[in-house]
């Protein structure tokens, strides 16, 4: 995708309606915010998580252990210290 093509990138509008029994949890997250930009918003960061995961920024969460960084890896300006800061809980 060159920058022309996203610089003249037109807004996306999305109308779609939502039944609890299509998808309970996100039904049941979402209806917790009343109509308008709160809930909207919700939903913008819940599409964008679940685009994150799906590219693999958050590949392995909760499923098994862990990376653990080795020591000699853990430098100024490395990301592996902060996002296993996110990471499960280890289960001893």
């Amino acid at each position: 995708m060159s920058t022309d093509t996203v610089k003249d990138a037109a807004p996306i509008r999305l109308v779609f309606v939502l039944a609890r029994a299509d998808h309970p949890r996100l039904y049941d997250d979402l209806i917790q915010f009343q109509k308008g930009v709160k809930r909207i918003n919700r939903l913008r960061l819940l599409a964008y998580d679940g685009l994150l995961a799906q590219s693999g920024v958050f590949a392995g969460m909760g499923h098994g252990s862990p990376r653990l960084p080795f020591a000699s890896s853990a430098q100024e300006g490395n990301g592996a210290i902060t996002n296993d800061l996110f990471a499960p809980a280890i289960d001893a």
